[in-house]
């Protein structure tokens, strides 16, 4: 009998076809967790409704009430400044209490902010300085809110989950980003800044029904001690851990000069491209996209965080704001500006992902709150230094100088820490890992890291 051909031989089994979007929800293993999902859906919304605000504050700011750019860096200051007063405190009172009730407050009391300055806005009384006040107090609720929700997410997720967490829970916020600067250029071109408070303050009411609906979370017995001592205890933890000084170092640097978008691209659109708020919310909107595909690229394939990509994307992150100043000061087009600003998004979703993943990973249980409390304490405390940085520059330089040396600033501090990273690590100092307290990576050596950092796969 003829042999037959293996390749005329039928084959019957079904044709199974690959869609992204199943590849993506295979991947997102956080969502299955109930709880997870519940939360997430919540803040999806609620964030969409945050970013209309903000985009529609700088607007107001900026056009409405016809304030300077260093009168716009001052709106930031007093949204953050808070930060730095109560947001290592915070860190003690989020260990101490439970996290899903103190969200359900801090969200309650920010609805009622937006639906403020919605009624100061749309009855036409509103001046600079209702902005200042109802920022100030904003301020003093992020910072318990803040370093909460972040705490939050590796209590509804197991601990090998706590990646894939972090990276839907940038998806989300870059998601909000997209959608929310496209539906603010629409809304202020179309009714004002008031309907987008207005809306924001709805949208709230999704993020506390879904903490509301959230179920059977737990954390540790509150920490024994004074309030100065547990808040001790966790600085001292994070300074002689450099698995975590080293990701906090690196924010520290990136939020101070590298993310001052709500001064820049507002200035942007009105100086440099001679846009319109549809322009504004276009170039908004571009960046979200390039921060939500860099969100989507960590799920698909992130496992666990890399030290060398967190620095890498750092380092694009300033290179690509100089370009963005180099093109503006060149007369380029809004959408070349819109490009060169969904690549900065990429690089900076993919940079703050894996340091915030790399604190919460390494931190234990018991110090979580405190840990993260220091990192949004630095991430956000020190948006008001930048921010009046930013703005002075712009106001006394140019507003394409100021995207520049806040560009230059970040790349420099990234090479800085990739440098000291590759310096060969003292023999006579090994580094040394105890279960209670992961000391892992050392600013010597590219090798000695935390065992579950130094798994990480071809993320």
């Amino acid at each position: 009998m003829a042999a037959h051909d293996s390749n005329d031989i039928p084959d019957h089994r079904p044709r199974v076809t690959r869609r992204p979007w199943g590849a993506i929800t295979r991947k997102a293993t956080a969502f299955q967790s109930r709880n997870f999902r519940v939360f997430w859906v919540g803040q999806l919304i609620s964030i969409t409704g945050t970013w209309i605000q903000t985009i529609a504050q700088s607007w107001l700011v900026v056009d409405e009430l016809n304030a300077s750019a260093f009168d716009l860096g001052m709106v930031n200051v007093l949204r953050f400044a808070p930060i730095l007063v109560f947001g290592l405190f915070a860190g003690v009172v989020i260990d101490r209490v439970s996290t899903r009730l103190l969200l359900i407050v801090t969200q309650a009391i920010s609805a009622v902010l937006a639906a403020l300055l919605a009624i100061l806005v749309l009855s036409g009384s509103v001046e600079l300085w209702h902005v200042y006040v109802l920022s100030g107090i904003l301020g003093v609720i992020n910072a318990f809110d803040m370093p909460a929700r972040q705490t939050f997410v590796s209590e509804l997720v197991e601990r090998d989950q706590v990646m894939n967490a972090v990276a839907l829970n940038s998806a989300l916020f870059n998601t909000g980003r997209v959608l929310g600067p496209a539906i603010a250029g629409v809304l202020l071109a179309a009714f004002g800044s008031g309907v987008c408070f207005a809306l924001n303050a709805v949208t709230f009411s999704a993020a506390i029904a879904g903490l509301l609906m959230i179920r059977g979370t737990s954390k540790p017995d509150a920490p024994k001690g004074s309030t100065a001592s547990r808040l001790a205890e966790g600085l001292r933890y994070v300074r002689s851990t450099p698995a975590i000084l080293l990701p906090i170092t690196l924010v520290a640097f990136v939020a101070t000069f590298g993310m001052n978008f709500n001064v820049w691209i507002p200035l942007l659109a009105k100086d440099v491209f001679a846009t319109g708020p549809r322009g504004f919310g276009l170039l908004m909107t571009a960046m979200g996209i390039g921060s939500l595909a860099g969100a989507v690229t960590l799920v698909m394939r992130a496992r666990t965080p890399r030290r060398g990509l967190m620095l890498g994307a750092a380092l694009a992150l300033g290179v690509g704001e100089v370009a963005l100043a180099l093109a503006g000061a060149g007369g380029a087009p809004v959408l070349l500006g819109a490009g060169l600003l969904a690549m900065v998004g990429f690089c900076m979703t993919t940079t703050m992902a894996l340091a915030n993943t790399t604190v919460q990973t390494t931190a234990t249980d018991e110090l979580r709150g405190r840990v993260m409390s220091v990192y949004m304490t630095v991430f956000a405390g020190t948006a008001p230094f930048g921010s009046l940085l930013s703005g002075a520059i712009a106001d006394r330089v140019s507003t394409t100088a100021s995207v520049m040396v806040g560009g230059s600033v970040t790349a420099v501090a990234a090479l800085a820490l990739i440098g000291a990273g590759l310096r060969p690590a003292r023999e006579s100092r090994p580094a040394t890992i105890r279960s209670a307290s992961p000391t892992g990576v050392s600013f010597g050596s590219g090798r000695e890291v935390v065992p579950d950092l130094a798994k990480g796969g071809d993320d």
